[in-house]
């Protein structure tokens, strides 16, 4: 196990390494014990970010140098850091450098996201309360490192977030004590709303997310407009208005969501009756002396055809008692079965007896 941890480290050192992120240079690996560049002067090693010793104007840079190491694992390497702190960063030369990524993970694992959350907020507590910096939120670091963009638009976006942090806090001087207070009290509530938020991977964990809201009662307006738009079902909002005891889904927006989808239904419901007429016209005496059917049945079968299906919102109770009589039925055919094949060996011969009356009948055409 420790081999293949040293693998793992050893893989991703190359992996940032050469893609020109400042860190250690891997140069072997043997067994469960991995060489690399020694980081220090005199024999003395670097010390790291929670020791070292820095003025404001090189704290702010060791930030900015964060900021940029965590985005470039992720843009050109693919990879989250996963335990980034104070702890795992290197002072040396001026310059801030990455080691202990032996547990980092490719960004399509399905914890990618909370580690590199958990990453922001580490990276910015840690320059916040030891350095004393004005630092962007959790939540723009994250859509910082997340974003794509080229790599000469990497540096003015982040500019630009960090100018607005500044004139952030240059307003809040202005504030009154209450006011300020007030200010901080929602930035951590933005703060801890940001670091309890689900973060889906794919469009199916976006599913599975909605319907376990949906079963816990848990819906938003913007859930009853899917719904309205996709299915057109009017049933479908009630029943969930209904479920959550909230009245506010049916507003206006989601009623004109519904009349529109109506009116849209009808409209190409007429389209085709004018065009089955416009065909009928032309081939409504032959088709009758072929066919031998009446009008009456041509409408019936319209009628049929224009049918919509209607998606029916079901409760769990009744989901469950689906699943019970669908495992019901199965098994009532699983003992059909082995009952039917109880009733056939009953009757079937058996193998020695069938090979006996076999020998028996090629002795009897020897003799002969």
């Amino acid at each position: 196990m420790v081999k293949v941890w040293a693998e793992k480290e050893m893989r991703n050192y190359r992996r940032i390494f050469s893609a020109g992120i400042k860190c250690p240079r891997p140069i072997l690996l043997k067994s469960h014990v991995l060489i690399m560049e020694f980081l220090g002067q005199g024999g003395w090693p670097s010390p790291r970010l929670k020791d070292a010793v820095l003025s404001e104007r090189r704290m702010r840079e060791a930030y900015v140098q964060t900021v940029v190491i965590m985005r470039q694992m992720y843009q050109r390497c693919k990879l989250v850091h996963g335990d980034l702190s104070e702890y795992n960063l290197l002072w040396h030369n001026n310059e801030i450098y990455v080691i202990d990524v032996s547990q980092s993970v490719e960004m399509d694992h399905p914890s990618a996201l909370n580690f590199l959350r958990k990453d922001a907020a580490n990276v910015n507590d840690f320059f916040r309360k030891v350095g004393g910096l004005n630092v962007m939120t959790t939540r723009q670091l994250f859509e910082f490192v997340t974003e794509p963009l080229k790599d000469e638009a990497e540096s003015d976006c982040l500019d630009k977030i960090m100018k607005h942090v500044e004139d952030t806090t240059v307003h809040m001087q202005s504030f009154t004590e209450e006011d300020r207070r007030k200010t901080d009290q929602q930035e951590s509530v933005d703060e801890a709303v940001f670091m309890s938020q689900f973060l889906p991977r794919s469009l199916q964990q976006v599913a599975d997310h909605e319907i376990t809201a949906l079963e816990a009662g848990d819906v938003e307006d913007t859930y009853a407009h899917a719904v309205a738009a996709l299915t057109g079902n009017i049933d479908v909002v009630k029943a969930v208005a209904k479920k959550t005891g909230r009245d506010e889904l049916m507003t206006k927006s989601v009623q004109s969501i519904l009349m529109s989808s109506n009116n849209n239904t009808r409209e190409s419901n007429l389209e085709k009756r004018n065009v089955k007429f416009g065909n009928n016209l032309l081939n409504n005496d032959s088709d009758r002396e072929l066919t031998g059917t009446s009008s009456d049945e041509d409408e019936d079968s319209e009628s049929d055809e224009e049918i919509r299906f209607t998606k029916v919102p079901k409760t769990p109770e009744q989901r469950e008692a689906e699943k019970e009589s669908i495992k019901a039925t199965r098994k009532a055919n699983k003992k059909a079965v082995r009952e039917a094949r109880s009733e056939k060996r009953k009757t079937k011969i058996k193998k020695k007896d069938k090979k006996r009356s076999i020998n028996k009948s090629k002795a009897g055409n020897k003799k002969k």
